[in-house]
């Protein structure tokens, strides 16, 4: 695979001395992940280095492959007992780590996947039930907005906010904490977006395009990361918009053809953010030209709504999140679900003028910007713009003409957990609460959505754990991706009610007990599944990294990684040593830490964070380098805290519904 640098405006000794650097990183890499070191050469998509001075370098596509699922889950259970016996879960020594080392050559290395939990009442719960979520306790939080000004609201169901409490936490009782470190959330100036309509010269934008054949490309390129979650444009609707606007230029006075214009333009800045996976511009992350020039065409909000105009505000939204501009965001994601709503898109209407496919295509823009303005929301930690019970659109659905893995099935799925994404938000975040609330309860409720989600979910979109060395599709990694921090999200709670509370104990800094003692069965496994989901969340972006697919400007990926690595220091500070958490919490800080150095300024803040409370982690052995090689720990399939929990409550039946092989209902 050819190392994507870029050249420009830098000397030879320097890029010499960065080559050694990341050589290095990937030789480390390679030894906490040995099975991944053999990914083949040929990728789903390959993208290049970006040079203001030096071009492009190494881009093309190659058609994805959808890995099958095939007999992973009966095996595990097969092979849980065998496992129970061969790693201890709760502490292990020097000498226990070479022991299953040794373990581990003899089998086949592979990450740990954690069924979907299916919980059912318990009546221990009480042990340590909580009324209130402790994530939500104290006044709410308020920070500079990038690039100073007011200060903005940042809600308890952020990552960015829980790593922040956790942060103050330990300051505490540890005021030596790397204090000169604090948070930043870079972001470009917001003098970049001064120009406006009125500001055009002679009347006319200037508006630069790329070659037909390679504005195709730069489609494909979002399509592979932006596409198959979201339904905005098609190959076809892009060309023929492509054609129109080629050989004239825009018509200012023309609403519409502003509108073309707009769709067009942050098509390819998508197109460009997601090829580029190192930049070194001083002027914008890749795809911030095209981005601008779309804002320039963008129509006042007080003109007349349509179809476009709702797809143009929602990737205007998305892509400010992605330069972190989370108010810009959250204005424009809400602007453009206001304007579905304003034109019936959340309801069936009974227009004759619509045919099949113009409803399917009004269901799948609506289900589209729904789940976009629930991600955006939650994971910033604002209010819901809609309540489900207010929608009466129908899911999305295949055209006869579709194959039956078609964009509706993604769609429709990955829509799914956005809402669900609802239901934590209202269940668990919300700060007004009714009266006998029960965290574990509604913590239950939701994984248990969470578990039939994952039993409807076609085998074809499954992510298969046992090839990793094997290419893999992107779409199987953004679902996988919002699955797992949907759990992260739902648990997350109770894992710092119960990490906050070791911490607090007496002997918080020598405590080696078991993290496990006093908890009820239902929280042990809630914070299990948690545990499981950041290790698979870690394994799937370090598998994705090296098949060049993470997106290294993007905001989900960035997202999931830093919320599976907060919860993975969190527990390797509080916890007993754990050989597998260790590991696997050392490869999300070098996933963070190769997002950071390839240009990610937000990524790198994050990142810092988290090295501020890397010293507080627990070492079994002062030697570190040894410590940090144990990742094939993590990687290995552990015994499955859900069959040992479910085996307690409902007897050896219930490892039926982990192990099930119906897929549901498809398409």
């Amino acid at each position: 695979m050819p190392v994507d640098i870029s050249r420009s405006h830098r000397s030879e000794s320097a890029i010499d001395v960065e080559n050694e650097r990341r050589n290095a990183s990937v030789e480390s890499l390679a030894e906490l992940v040995p099975s991944l070191d053999k990914i083949a050469s040929t990728q789903t998509l390959r993208r290049r280095s970006w040079s203001r001075k030096g071009g492009y370098l190494c881009f093309h596509l190659q058609p994805s492959v959808t890995l099958n699922f095939h007999s992973y889950l009966l095996d595990l259970e097969a092979r849980v007992k065998a496992y129970e016996s061969k790693a201890e879960e709760s502490s292990v020594t020097p000498s226990s780590v070479a022991a299953t080392s040794e373990i581990l050559d003899t089998e086949k290395v592979i990450p740990e996947f954690s069924a979907p939990l299916q919980l059912t009442t318990s009546h221990d719960t009480d042990k340590d039930d909580i009324d209130k979520n402790p994530l939500i306790e104290g006044t709410a939080h308020l920070m500079l907005s990038p690039g100073g000004g007011e200060r903005q609201y940042l809600g308890d169901s952020s990552s960015t906010s829980l790593g922040l409490r956790f942060q103050d936490f330990i300051k505490t009782f540890q005021s030596e904490l790397n204090n000169g470190i604090e948070f930043d959330a870079p972001t470009q100036s917001r003098t970049n977006f001064s120009i406006r309509r009125n500001s055009f010269h002679d009347g006319q934008p200037k508006i630069s395009l790329p070659p037909f054949a390679f504005a195709k490309r730069l489609y494909a390129a979002q399509y592979a990361y932006l596409g198959t979650i979201f339904s905005f444009t098609d190959m076809d609707s892009f060309e023929e918009n492509l054609h129109e606007i080629y050989d004239r230029e825009v018509d200012v006075s023309d609403k519409d053809d502003c509108l073309v214009y707009c769709e067009v333009l942050l098509t390819l800045a998508f197109g460009q953010m997601y090829s580029v996976n190192q930049w070194t511009s001083n002027d914008g992350p890749p795809g911030f030209e095209y981005f601008q020039q779309a804002m320039q065409l963008l129509p006042c909000l007080h003109e007349q709504g349509s179809v476009t105009f709702i797809k143009v505000l929602s990737l205007v939204g998305y892509f400010f999140q992605n330069l972190n501009r989370r108010d810009a965001a959250f204005l424009y994601i809400g602007l453009a679900l206001r304007m579905a709503i304003s034109m019936g898109l959340h309801q069936e209407v009974p227009d004759q003028n619509l045919d099949d496919r113009a409803r399917e295509h009004r269901r799948r823009l609506w289900w589209s910007v729904y789940s976009m303005d629930r991600i955006l929301c939650v994971k910033s930690g604002n209010p819901l713009t809609i309540a489900d019970q207010d929608i009466g659109v129908l899911p999305p659905s295949r055209l006869p003409d579709e194959p039956e893995m078609c964009p509706a099935t993604v769609l429709l799925h990955y829509t799914e957990l956005s809402r669900i994404l609802g239901k934590i938000m209202k269940n668990l975040y919300r700060r007004t609460r009714t009266e006998n609330y029960s965290l574990v309860s509604s913590v239950q409720a939701i994984l248990t959505d969470l578990s039939n989600w994952h039993t409807n979910l076609p085998q074809v979109l499954h992510f298969d754990f046992t090839k990793l060395d094997k290419e893999i599709s992107r779409e199987a990694v953004s679902i996988y991706l919002h699955y797992s921090q949907c759990i992260n999200m739902t648990a997350r709670p109770l894992v710092f009610h119960v990490v906050r509370s070791r911490l607090q104990s007496k002997d918080s800094t020598n405590n080696t007990s078991d993290w496990k003692t006093g908890l009820s069965p239902t929280t042990i496994a809630v914070i299990d599944t948690c545990i499981s989901a950041a290790r698979n969340s870690i394994a799937i972006m370090s598998t994705a990294a090296n098949q060049n697919l993470i997106a290294t400007y993007g905001y989900m990926d960035g997202e999931h990684a830093f919320s599976a690595a907060i919860i993975l220091v969190m527990v390797n500070i509080a916890f007993p040593y754990n050989a597998r958490d260790r590991a696997a919490m050392n490869m999300a800080l070098e996933v963070l830490n190769g997002i950071a150095d390839k240009g990610n300024s937000h990524i790198k803040s994050l990142h810092r964070l988290l090295l501020s409370l890397y010293p507080m982690t627990r070492l079994e052995n002062s030697d570190k380098s040894m410590v940090q090689k144990q990742a094939p720990e993590a990687l290995a399939p552990p015994p499955d805290p859900f069959a040992a929990f479910l085996s307690q409550i409902d007897g050896d039946n219930a490892n039926a519904g982990i192990f099930s092989t119906d897929l549901g209902r498809g398409i």
